[in-house]
């Protein structure tokens, strides 16, 4: 049971930035703007620490999103999504023209069970 997945049209371009710039991550941090979209960024790049959870891998990479904003989407199952347009973030897919985003649903009352028994465990 997975609490986070990706379209087939998303995981392509993972692929390509991959190809492109090495090992990745994405990170979900919250706040306003495009704060609350999924960044892919290099791995290195990234400093990840107690505050940041994680939440499954996708496309072969694995999925950060920071403690607060997790608390406010722990009960839902997220698809990460791609879509033309440009973000006003760091994210490697804005030169392409391309944002990630991510769909919601919430999680069955069976998911939410098992994803959930441990509120502070990297589900």
């Amino acid at each position: 049971m997975k609490r986070i997945k990706i379209t087939e049209a998303a995981a392509k371009v993972v692929a390509q930035l991959q190809e492109q710039h090495g090992p990745l991550i994405f990170h979900q941090s919250g706040g306003c703007c495009d704060g609350s979209a999924p960044m892919i960024i290099p791995e290195e790049d990234m400093y990840l620490d107690e505050s940041d959870v994680l939440l499954g891998e996708v496309a072969g990479i694995n999925f950060y999103m920071n403690i607060d904003q997790f608390e406010y989407w722990k009960h839902t199952h997220l698809t990460v999504d791609i879509t033309e347009g440009r973000g006003a973030s760091f994210s490697l897919e804005i030169p392409l023209g391309l944002r990630f985003l991510v769909h919601s649903r919430l999680l069955t009352e069976e998911e939410n069970t098992a994803l959930n028994k441990n509120q502070n465990t990297n589900s």
